[in-house]
């Protein structure tokens, strides 16, 4: 009998026909989700009291996210270049060897600069991990499930962010913010290690499968509007410009990606504290975010199959919009369920742009190097990261108000939105084929 590694005909494309491994995956993102999630509640509501930040020091509140930001953003571009060379398991594994040492820097701290430390380490573990849970998954489905699996991924990802954010709260309040922070970080880390190192295998070879497949032309349905300017196994270079200026459809979903961090960036870290200044405890800081995180990772679940059949530029664009309206919303009542409520806006507007971006430039990207073309989507994605939280940290700085950092990235969701529209074209393969 063959072996299912020696030939391209034992490489099956389908959710269906890969579900044990499709399901180790999604396992895999949902750890990932915890991982950053332990960093988002607890951590921004305490940065004065536990770990010495000033009142009012919102470019030191900032650091962490921005050095989070440049270092994902930069850290998905070297992922998905690496996961052609060496393999997408062992960059997964690196990821998570990288994560180690988090949990006891939150532990042992002295001051703030070790937490931006930690979130350097954070920014790693999660280009790397992500990125590859990403991957995995687009090079074991078909075509015509690419957004319902990144819908999957990314539904699984978020509610494990969200799961994080309450958790955590609660620990923290049980077993103090340190501590509460270590047990759950070592647990998650050291799970996430062992059953990549079990349960998780090498996707690469259904990638070459396919490239081999549109090699000969035998493809299974209608091909796609892949960008001609670039040759079959492009240098870094020319896929860096490809992704961020030759292709427009590319750099509009380049842009798009950025911007949208702005509002995951805020949530992270001006929403606690504006929250902690309006009275509430850590607790219900916890469902509001969560909240926000439930309804964004939950509703892909739904998005990403939606955008299957209505294609993906319909739901960028009114996702864009709505969740800049949910932002600025967010600044117009007051109360717990006013806040939840607005929160809720947010994350469905997150849930109907985000797993549909990741989508369209998985459509219109060929197998020889869809990867990169993924890392250097979420390179200019994540490092939306560092530049909203710097933008919404010089302007809060200047005003001296946080809500001044919620408008203007409510104002920048609409321009950017607004450009997809422009820039953009329907993705699709059949909504919108190669060959009309």
């Amino acid at each position: 009998m063959t072996s299912p590694d020696s030939s391209h005909e034992h490489y099956r494309h389908g959710i269906r026909e890969n579900f044990h491994q499709f399901s180790h995956q999604l396992g895999q993102v949902f750890l990932v989700g915890l991982t950053i999630g332990m960093m988002r509640t607890v951590v921004p509501a305490l940065a004065e009291s536990e770990f010495g930040v000033a009142e009012g020091s919102f470019m030191m509140l900032t650091a962490f996210v921005v050095a989070f930001g440049f270092v994902k953003g930069t850290l998905n571009f070297v992922a998905g270049r690496l996961a052609e060379r060496i393999g997408r398991k062992k960059v997964l594994l690196y990821g998570w060897l990288s994560a180690i040492p988090i949990p006891f820097m939150v532990l042992y701290a002295p001051s703030w600069s070790w937490i931006v430390a930690a979130t350097v380490l954070l920014g790693i573990n999660q280009g790397l991990c992500w990125s590859m849970t990403q991957t995995a998954k687009m090079d074991i489905t078909r075509a015509d499930e690419r957004g319902f699996t990144m819908g999957m991924n990314e539904f699984s990802g978020y509610v494990g962010v969200a799961v994080a954010g309450i958790v955590t709260g609660y620990l923290a309040m049980g077993l103090g913010p340190r501590l509460g922070l270590f047990v759950f970080g070592a647990v998650v880390i050291a799970l996430a290690i062992v059953l990549t190192l079990t349960s998780i295998r090498e996707t690469h070879g259904w990638a070459k499968a396919e490239s081999a497949r549109h090699a000969s032309g035998n493809l299974d349905g209608p091909g796609a509007r892949i960008p001609k300017q670039v040759s079959d196994n492009p240098s870094t270079g020319e896929m860096f410009a490809l992704m961020s200026w030759r292709d427009r459809r590319m750099a509009a979903f380049c842009q798009a990606g950025l911007v949208e961090k702005f509002v995951d960036a805020l949530v992270w870290v001006f929403y606690p504290v504006f929250l902690y200044h309006e009275g509430l405890g850590l607790g219900a800081i916890g469902w509001v975010v969560g909240i926000y995180g439930f309804v964004w990772g939950g509703s892909q679940f739904v998005t990403g199959r939606l955008s299957d059949h209505v294609g993906r530029l319909k739901p960028i664009v009114w996702g864009m919009w709505l969740c800049g309206g949910g932002v600025a919303l967010t600044l117009l009542g007051t109360g717990v369920a006013w806040w939840s409520f607005t929160a809720a806006v947010t994350g469905f507007g997150m849930a109907l742009l985000y797993p549909n971006l990741s989508a369209a430039v998985a459509d219109i990207s060929h197998p020889n190097w869809r990867s990169s073309a993924i890392g250097i989507y979420r390179f200019w994605r994540d490092l939306g990261y560092g530049i909203g939280a710097l933008g919404f940290g010089v302007v809060a700085h200047l005003t001296g108000a946080v809500t001044a950092g919620f408008w203007f990235v409510a104002i920048a969701m609409f321009l950017s939105g607004a450009l997809v529209m422009i820039w953009g074209e329907e993705t699709h393969p059949r909504l919108n084929p190669q060959f009309d």
